[in-house]
């Protein structure tokens, strides 16, 4: 009976290690560099895109203006064929990288985000595609800054 305990608890501990390596893959594979940048060109460098192309095929929809800064609505909507990744930069803000959305192949590349923005500024975005990368940008104008304004 002990031996058959010791069996089940070993299985589960292993289980659990298992379930523990996602997280802390995850966080090995966070862009340090990325978010701690200052400035949108830091930023873009340490994603990778930072040689990105003009393409009229990524559509931002954010308000022109947001009376609150503290949470402003974004929808990003890729038309590029073979999107596998949207990162967003908010130019102003303190720390510009908000994130990257990866897409598996055949998901729609559309992504819905509240994002904090201490005072006006271009939202920049950024599609990996086909092995390139697109950018757009869209100015919105904040009344009422979000970031400690």
């Amino acid at each position: 009976m002990k031996q058959t305990r010791r069996i089940v608890i070993m299985g589960l501990l292993a289980a659990l290690g298992t379930a523990l390596l996602g997280p802390v893959r995850a966080l090995a594979a966070w862009n340090k560099g990325a978010f701690e940048a200052k400035n949108i060109a830091d930023a873009m460098k340490s994603v990778g895109v930072a040689n990105a192309e003009e393409s009229k095929a990524i559509e931002i929809r954010a308000p022109e203006i947001a009376e609150n800064g503290a949470v402003v609505p974004i929808d990003i909507t890729s038309n590029i064929p073979g999107t596998t990744a949207i990162s967003v930069f908010i130019e102003k803000n303190p720390f510009p990288y908000t994130g990257t959305f990866d897409f598996s192949q055949g998901s729609v590349p559309y992504v819905h985000l509240r994002v904090k923005m201490g005072e006006s500024s271009p939202v920049r975005v950024v599609v990996a595609a086909g092995g390139k990368f697109y950018t757009t940008a869209k100015e919105v104008k904040v009344t009422i800054g979000g970031c400690g304004g």
